[in-house]
């Protein structure tokens, strides 16, 4: 894999990060009538991290043993969002 796809695809990934961290802070201060919405979104942001993250390891620019440790917090968080939608809805 060429070091710029690598790059491009790491920057990408970071700022998916960024994402999901501002919509969650964001969910959290949120009134309860609003939270629903941003929830889904942080979901659907949390969906597209798992998703280029797997592609970076597929193109195996990511090892096994860090896709792993990733992929366990990744399913912990995962967790943590579905549970907070389950509780708005």
């Amino acid at each position: 894999m060429p070091k710029h796809a690598r790059h491009t695809l790491g920057t990408k990934i970071e700022n998916i990060f960024i994402d999901c961290l501002e919509l969650s802070l964001e969910a959290g201060y949120a009134k309860r009538e609003d939270k629903m919405f941003i929830v889904k979104k942080l979901n659907l942001k949390f969906d597209y991290l798992k998703f280029f993250l797997k592609i970076l390891w597929e193109l195996k620019a990511l090892d096994n043993n860090k896709y792993a440790t990733i992929s366990t917090n990744l399913s912990t968080i995962g967790k943590m969002i579905g549970g907070w939608l389950k509780t708005l809805g």
